[in-house]
């Protein structure tokens, strides 16, 4: 019989792949999804991206309610968290990814496609997260969490309808059909999203693989003897394990997060090469690589601190309803806005005409 951490990196993996096809063949990204409303008024992708939180919530509370999955053992449901440092993390995020022109996944994604610009996002992403992690930013930030972190015992929507008298049951399953109702009518009430079939698939099995994820570490990671990290999908953290592995894999354990991001990458690049949309590209000119690899390092940073990304806490860490998942979101659309309109907007670059 297959040990069980060996299961669930290999279901990582196929998640992994199954998200690199489908975010190629999509265009899946907060961020793309953003400036398509902001500046081009096409909603179509921030449909998809709010269709796929809708299915997650669904999905994984189904999961969490079953008695299936112990999201409580989450990272987001944690009951001390700091609100200042979620927010913030957030907003750097957020304004990284608009500097970098994609989040991580989007990285991984297009680095699968042939954009070697990606691949410098996520050497430095990861660098960034690392140092944030447990290297030479680590001791400031976890003294500006301590300094500023409270402790709450209703962490989460279900758990603040539990305090209003709802049962727990009753308390689960209502504030996750009105979150996920509200948002799946926002995604159907644009009629170019519902003449869309390919995004509105792409939505639902995006949401389906965050609730897969759960599942895999939660239930099938479930060991009495050698427990995996309740998790689902997220880039930041694993996005510099990956590194660290590549690097140093001796005394190091290949888990869910590592096998991930190897998937999203492998899948994609599948995906490119089968349909024909494999090609090479580079930076135009110094400034965009300083400014690209700068959003990277952003991106790294805020996503350590927000404990996540617009995956990490924009899907997952929604789906378990979490309060600190929407302060943190909070942060990151703020900081993309940001970096999209107004007086901090991110200037487009002038492409130099070829020699």
């Amino acid at each position: 019989m297959m040990e069980t951490a060996h299961l669930v990196t290999l279901a990582g993996l196929a998640i992994g792949l199954v998200y690199g096809a489908v975010g190629l063949l999509s265009g899946f990204c907060l961020m793309s999804s953003m400036r398509g409303v902001l500046a081009e008024g096409d909603g179509r992708l921030m449909r998809t991206y709010v269709l796929a939180i809708a299915v997650a919530i669904v999905a994984s509370q189904l999961l969490a309610g079953r008695g299936t999955v112990d999201l409580g053992k989450s990272i987001y449901l944690q009951p001390t968290f700091s609100v200042p440092v979620l927010f913030l993390g957030g907003l750097l995020f957020g304004y990284g990814m608009v500097l970098s022109n994609g989040c991580g996944s989007r990285a991984l994604v297009l680095l699968g496609r042939g954009n070697l610009r990606s691949f410098v996002v996520v050497i430095v992403l990861a660098i960034a997260a690392q140092m944030t992690l447990k290297g030479l930013v680590a001791p400031a930030r976890i003294a500006i969490v301590q300094a500023s972190q409270t402790t709450i015992s209703a962490n989460s929507l279900p758990l603040l309808a539990s305090a209003l008298g709802l049962g727990e049951a009753v308390a689960r399953m209502l504030a996750s059909l009105v979150v996920a109702g509200v948002l799946a009518v926002f995604a159907f009430a644009h009629g170019g999203f519902r003449r869309s079939p390919g995004q509105i698939a792409a939505g639902a099995i995006l949401g389906l693989l965050v609730a897969g994820g759960w599942y895999v570490t939660g239930y099938l990671g479930a060991d009495d003897f050698n427990p995996v990290p309740v998790t689902s999908l997220t880039f930041i953290a694993p996005i510099a394990d990956a590194l660290q592995y590549a690097m140093l894999s001796t005394g190091l354990t290949l888990n869910f997060g590592i096998a991930t991001v190897a998937g999203v990458f492998a899948g994609s690049l599948v995906t490119a090469l089968a349909t024909g949309r494999f090609h090479l590209e580079g930076y135009s000119s110094p400034r965009h690589m300083l400014r690209s690899a700068g959003g990277a390092a952003l991106m790294g940073i805020g996503g350590v601190m927000a404990f996540g990304c617009s995956i990490g806490q924009g899907l997952t860490g929604l789906s378990t309803l979490s309060l600190a998942s929407f302060v943190a979101v909070a942060g990151i659309l703020l900081g993309t806005t940001a970096g999209l309109r107004g007086a901090l907007r991110v200037q487009p670059l002038k492409v130099a005409p070829a020699n």
